[in-house]
């Protein structure tokens, strides 16, 4: 089976690496195939797996008490997800649903944690996508805070 790679380098965990650490990284990576409308993984659920979509779309998305579903991003090709879950190896805090048919590589643990070891330039892309994605988060509270009721 074939696989983009031009999707897999852009993906953040990718962009510091030569072609050689690229291609080690890739070999512990597990192809995940999902149909559409398959739930990946439900909010709440434990996780210690990294996703990488190289074909599809998923949606990232919270459900309210009430049933109301809040859509957090619709992601395609390169983008990576599920990252959180491999330093806190907590709850999900969404719910990942296939949009498409859609192709991922994945990546436990178990597997990473060595790798980055030997490999500290990536954790530092880790560390910088995770940081983009907080600021990207206290910026979205910061506009919740200061809109008026009926703009929230």
């Amino acid at each position: 089976m074939t696989i983009d790679l031009d999707a897999v380098h852009r993906a953040p965990l990718f962009t510091a690496l030569d072609e050689a650490a690229s291609a080690s990284l890739r070999a512990k990576m597990d192809l995940v195939k999902i149909s559409k409308g398959s739930v990946l993984f439900t909010e709440g659920a434990e996780g210690d797996h990294l996703y990488v979509i190289v074909e599809g779309k998923l949606k990232l998305g919270t459900s309210s008490g009430d049933g109301r579903e809040n859509l957090l991003s619709i992601l395609g090709p390169g983008e990576m997800f599920g990252e959180l879950s491999l330093f806190d190896p907590g709850p999900r805090t969404s719910t990942a649903t296939a949009v498409t048919d859609a192709k991922l590589l994945s990546l436990g643990q178990e597997k990473l944690l060595p790798w980055l070891r030997e490999n500290p330039d990536v954790a530092l892309q880790l560390l910088a996508s995770l940081a983009q994605r907080l600021r990207r988060t206290n910026e979205a509270v910061g506009d919740l805070v200061f809109s008026d009721v009926p703009g929230r």
